[in-house]
């Protein structure tokens, strides 16, 4: 609960300031808020458990069941339950040119694009871990375990 109050925050922040904006503005806006919408999601599901194979956080998640429930809640955006056929999809960003809501992938299992997680900006990433508390939580891709591991990264929403 404690982290849907900023949220909240930000969206009724981004609700008034499309309203206030000139028409010629506004396809700005719109790109702002669809950019968003997955990543305050995503926040918003913050400690719900890890499960493999999972796809409801209400009763657990893995990494591609977490970003596959967010794309196609907020976006309707259908994505495979697994993380390297999702690495298919969308357009190669380089790592910097990341903006969030951006797919971030990483090699966990000896095994290229095995963990998938969606980039919060300021080099960070918001995923569903399986071994650090077995919750969805917020990583920072510049610490030594996730740096060594980047493999790449996919925007998938539309007028980015």
């Amino acid at each position: 609960m404690r982290h849907l109050l900023p949220l909240v925050a930000i969206v009724v922040s981004l609700s008034l300031a499309a309203e206030a904006v000139p028409a010629e503005e506004s396809g700005l806006v719109a790109g702002m808020k669809q950019r968003a919408e997955p990543l305050l999601y995503a926040l918003g599901l913050l400690g719900s458990p890890y499960k493999s194979g999972g796809t409801d956080p209400e009763k657990g998640v893995d990494c591609s069941g977490f970003v596959s429930h967010v794309y196609k809640r907020t976006e309707d955006i259908s994505l495979p339950h697994n993380a390297k056929a999702i690495s298919q999809n969308g357009e190669v960003v380089a790592q910097e040119q990341l903006q969030p809501g951006d797919l971030v992938f990483f090699n966990t299992m000896r095994k290229p694009y095995s963990h998938v997680g969606i980039y919060a900006g300021d080099g960070k990433f918001v995923h569903a871990s399986s071994s650090q508390t077995k919750r969805v939580m917020v990583s920072n891709m510049k610490d030594g375990y996730w740096s060594k591991r980047f493999d790449g990264a996919r925007r998938v929403l539309t007028g980015q």
